[in-house]
């Protein structure tokens, strides 16, 4: 959006029960209840992800890297919330970074992590030596950067992903990962809005 447009106002602007994003305040603040709501797209799509695959997160320790409020935070709060809640969650211990995290520091955390959730727009910031064997590894970052072979653009993720893949359990690309389970979860939000206003 143009700096002139409150982006908060825009997404309150929109009616709660037909906000398929997830981003109007109602929304938000009942996610962080643990109540049901509209979930936001990404952060959902990539929760799925976890849970269709079986990766375990009760008890787990999980890093996510990057704290937006339309990705890293709600990502954080569906993996910590209580699984017995309206809207179950993983039981997960979660350490949330961002982009001003030292990447020493990082490393401490995401080298016992069980989970690394990578979603800062940084890319290669989580690298095969920052990650524990077995570990389970989402990228949700995705930034265009220009290829040194090609010299055209391609769509990298926060993760070294050829390197990362080598110790991971489980890992998904970008492109091609979290992208589609995004849209979805958008299209999922959109049906069951529809079916309320039915």
């Amino acid at each position: 959006l143009p700096e002139h447009i409150d982006e908060r106002k825009i997404c309150n602007a929109v009616a709660p029960d037909k906000d398929v994003d997830g981003f109007h305040v109602i929304n938000v603040g009942r996610m962080c209840l643990d109540q049901y709501s509209m979930l936001p797209a990404t952060p959902w799509g990539v929760w799925e992800i976890i849970k269709r695959t079986g990766i375990p997160t009760l008890g787990k320790n999980v890093v996510v890297a990057g704290r937006s409020k339309n990705v890293g935070m709600p990502i954080a709060m569906l993996l910590h919330t209580d699984g017995r809640h309206e809207r179950p969650g993983g039981d997960a211990t979660v350490t949330i970074s961002h982009r001003y995290t030292p990447k020493e520091q990082l490393k401490q955390h995401t080298i016992r992590a069980d989970i690394v959730v990578a979603a800062a727009g940084i890319p290669n910031l989580i690298t095969a030596d920052m990650i524990k064997e077995g570990a389970a590894v989402i990228d949700v970052g995705i930034t265009r950067v220009q290829d040194p072979v090609t010299a055209k653009p391609r769509l990298v993720g926060d993760v070294d992903f050829e390197e990362v893949k080598k110790k991971a359990s489980y890992i998904t690309p970008v492109p091609g990962g979290v992208g589609p389970m995004t849209v979805a979860m958008l299209m999922k939000n959109t049906i069951i809005a529809a079916k309320k206003l039915l």
